[in-house]
């Protein structure tokens, strides 16, 4: 165990043999369908999660962690060493993990945890974490990684298009006739992350040019700037992902290596299967 250990959550999207690499450890969201509970990522994933939905024809609860299990993990942490804790969190816009956490952590007066909102949320808020962690394991302080974590979250960026309306519509956020009409139409709205939430930022018509203007708006953000580090994010569509890889390398300089992820269940239950995403970090 590091001397600083550092905690998220599964919205972080980040592949559990990553994390363990470098010791993240990672607060898992909850999934309800019915009487059964899940957590993110170790119990189930999104792939199990729609193939539940679909069946089920509707969509399950999520829960964020309660302040008991981070106060497990930051004790967890302690017990195995760590001197202090940093603590990334999905954004506060969208859930209350960080308000579960910050409870957490006043179980432990006098112990040093710093619990940061990323105010992100996929890769966005996953990214912050891998660099804090990556930064302490070659030695850096607590400061110097939560400064550095702070201005990854300023240089990082996503994207991403979603397949179908399918699922929002069976969470009642759009109307099942305007789900249909826009299905009928091939719509695909773009998000993007806007004031630490996903918002929606275009809506394009047909999948090949949903994903062309991810491309154009990932080029847009990184011209002149080099991308340090990317990921592709997806929703059960691996292959797509991969596809969609191909297309990005076509057009963008990109890292020799770009790391796939699930979006995970505490966020994808939101935007649906087939979702395929990019988010990247332009070097400062």
């Amino acid at each position: 165990m590091p001397r600083i250990a550092v905690i998220t959550d599964t919205d972080a999207s980040l592949p559990l043999p990553l994390a363990e690499k470098f010791s993240i450890r990672q607060v898992p969201i909850t999934i309800q369908f019915g009487k059964e509970s899940f957590r993110a990522v170790y119990d189930i994933d999104d792939a199990e999660t729609f193939s539940r939905i679909d069946s089920a024809g509707k969509l399950p609860t999520t829960s964020a962690p309660s302040p008991g299990q981070f106060a497990q993990e930051f004790k967890k942490a302690f017990d195995s060493g760590a001197e202090s804790i940093l603590c990334f969190t999905v954004s506060s816009e969208v859930s209350a993990t960080f308000a579960s956490a910050v409870t957490a952590a006043n179980d432990f007066p006098g112990r040093a945890i710093s619990v940061v909102d990323t105010r992100s949320l996929s890769m966005g808020q996953g990214f912050q974490a891998l660099y804090a962690a990556e930064a302490i394991n070659r030695g850096a302080s607590k400061d110097e990684a939560l400064t550095l974590a702070r201005s990854v979250r300023e240089q990082t960026h996503f994207f991403a298009a979603l397949s179908t309306l399918k699922y929002l519509a069976m969470s009642g956020r759009v109307g099942p006739l305007a789900a249909g009409f826009a299905n009928m139409l091939n719509v695909k709205p773009v998000l993007t992350i806007q004031n630490g939430k996903l918002e929606m930022l275009e809506r394009i018509r047909t999948q090949s040019k949903a994903w062309g203007r991810l491309i154009e708006l990932a080029g847009e953000k990184a011209k002149g700037h080099p991308i340090e580090r990317m990921a592709i994010a997806h929703v059960a569509a691996a292959e797509s992902a991969r596809d969609f890889e191909t297309q990005l390398r076509k057009q963008i300089d990109c890292p020799a290596d770009i790391l796939h992820c699930e979006l995970t269940p505490g966020l994808s239950v939101h935007s649906g299967a087939g979702l395929v995403g990019v988010g990247f970090v332009l070097k400062s």
